[in-house]
């Protein structure tokens, strides 16, 4: 839980702050109407994606995910809602591409220091590797073209309009569907190629091996 905690926090708090900031940027308010441009993680914290759920799946050992609430973003807004949606969109996936290499960064960090601070160096090492690993893992299950998944932002923003608005109506079954995906035993290998390749090409970058 001390390991994981911060990682956990940071991925699902940021990711939706980048959607609010991205949106900001390009011409919606509403997130920092409503405050949520803040990285002070109780304004973005949903009970059972950031609490329940992340808890529940450390004590089974699965794959720890979680979700915070989600930031308001209305594309009325925009001058191209599907376009500029796909942006919004790809910022909060982007968001957790760049905490995993920071994270990567302390885990380095913590491995340099093991040999003379061994109880500091561990739990940098630990937290680094957590932290690569949960924003790895909501990086590449939001990147999933399923409704209301970042992904399914971008493809819409490529469909013909009337085949984006059928599409898009799958949206209150998307986590029906992802359940569906997970207990069918699919989830786990679509996301674990991507994941692992991006993994390896952090540790590379920063020279964990």
């Amino acid at each position: 839980i001390a390991v994981w905690t911060l990682p956990v926090l940071f991925a699902i708090t940021i990711h939706e702050v980048a959607h609010g900031w991205a949106a900001s940027k390009l011409g919606d308010q509403s997130a920092k109407m409503l405050g949520r441009l803040t990285l002070n993680p109780l304004k973005h914290i949903d009970p059972i994606g950031t609490v329940i759920v992340p808890a529940a799946l450390l004590v089974l050992g699965s794959c720890v995910f979680g979700w915070a609430k989600a930031v308001p973003v209305n594309d009325r807004n925009f001058k191209h809602p599907a376009r500029v949606m796909a942006w919004v969109a790809m910022a909060g996936p982007a968001s957790n591409l760049i905490m995993a290499i920071l994270w990567a960064i302390i885990g380095k960090i913590g491995l340099e220091l093991q040999a003379g601070s061994p109880d500091i160096g561990q739990f940098l090492l630990y937290s680094g590797v957590a932290g690569v690993s949960i924003n790895l893992i909501l990086m590449v299950l939001n990147l999933l073209p399923i409704p209301p998944l970042d992904g399914s932002h971008v493809l819409s923003a490529f469909l013909p309009k009337p085949w984006a608005w059928q599409f898009n109506r799958i949206a209150p079954y998307g986590f029906i569907i992802l359940v569906g995906l997970m207990i069918m035993g699919i989830l786990g290998p679509i996301l674990m190629g991507p994941f692992t390749y991006f993994q390896e090409m952090i540790y590379g970058l920063v020279g964990i091996r």
